[in-house]
């Protein structure tokens, strides 16, 4: 098999997600790519900010792990030139991310400031590393190149300035976007890749580990991270297979989520209407009609929560 792989990439947006690794499981693939190469995190640092830092040792791996202060996760953060750098990568969209890098960058501070043994209550100004939010997308939904999310714009009150914010920088990192910057990160390029191969050979197949067998057999053939692939073979398959895995759970905790709200919208408008004196026949054709569902289905679930 060729490169000409690529050509099918309409087929490959199908399958445009990345599956999540539970919040728990270190080692999700992106982590792990650029914690194990801190040459390639200092080169995705410089391609993002437009600086040429050559020294990787500069670099402070700061991602917390105590249970102590984790209450939410991100999956990277290291401090270089005064910099607190919060990277997070991501195949689900979501607009609460300001408020999630909030958290951390809390959770983070806290952090420095104990380990810096100094108090709050003391006169002296105490020095914090300037925040720098960053969310690696890759996920179905049509993203621009790159997208700035706000805190603010979950504040319900407009009229008014607020006295806090927050920015997180969103980058689209599926296989063909923002390709000045894979270019200047030559690892976050490969990686892009690499999850478009294994959305190719996933598709439509029922045996993902030997369909995922296939695909890093194929990028290590056409050097697609093979210098990973070919040291940590099963390591990198193992967390793939997590992590499709957990997409696969999650993605059905929402449906049930989401039938589990539909179930609970049709009991509170069946007892509304009972409520304010509505006749049963009436409450069913209602629910028939809000809900798109069969006379005998309204029937029976307007007979279930009438009281």
């Amino acid at each position: 098999m060729t490169r000409g792989y690529a050509r099918k990439e309409r087929k490959f947006w199908r399958f445009g997600r990345r599956e999540k690794v539970q919040r728990n499981v270190k080692d999700r693939l992106f982590r792990f790519l650029f914690e194990e190469d801190r040459e390639a995190l200092l080169q995705l640092y410089n391609a993002l900010n437009g600086t040429d830092y050559q020294d990787a040792s500069q670099l402070e791996i700061v991602t917390i792990e105590s249970a102590v202060y984790v209450v939410m996760k991100n999956d990277l953060a290291f401090v270089l030139a005064g910099t607190l750098n919060m990277y997070e990568h991501q195949s689900t969209y979501s607009p609460n991310l300001p408020v999630r890098f909030l958290i951390y960058l809390a959770q983070e501070y806290q952090m420095i400031i104990e380990r810096a043994r100094v108090s709050l209550y003391g006169t002296g100004l105490i020095a914090l590393p300037t925040p720098r939010c960053v969310v690696f997308y890759n996920g179905k939904k049509n993203v621009p190149e790159r997208q700035v999310l706000k805190l603010s714009d979950a504040f319900t009150d407009r009229r008014h300035k607020s006295d806090v914010e927050l920015t997180v920088q969103m980058y689209n990192i599926n296989y063909g976007h923002n390709k000045e910057l894979m270019e200047k990160c030559a690892r976050l390029g490969e990686y892009s890749e690499f999850v478009n191969v294994l959305r190719y050979f996933a598709d439509g197949r029922k045996d993902r580990k030997a369909a995922f067998s296939e695909a890093v057999d194929y990028c290590i053939e056409n050097g697609i991270l093979e210098d990973v692939l070919r040291k940590k073979r099963s390591h990198v398959l193992g967390m793939i297979l997590e992590e499709f895995d957990a997409e696969k759970y999650e993605r059905t905790i929402r449906e049930e989520g989401k039938q589990e709200g539909r179930e609970e919208s049709i009991r509170y408008v069946v007892e509304l209407l009972q409520e304010v004196g509505q006749t049963k026949v009436f409450a069913t054709e209602k629910i028939a009609e809000k809900y798109v569902l069969s006379h005998t289905e309204a029937e029976e679930i307007t007979n279930q929560y009438w009281k």
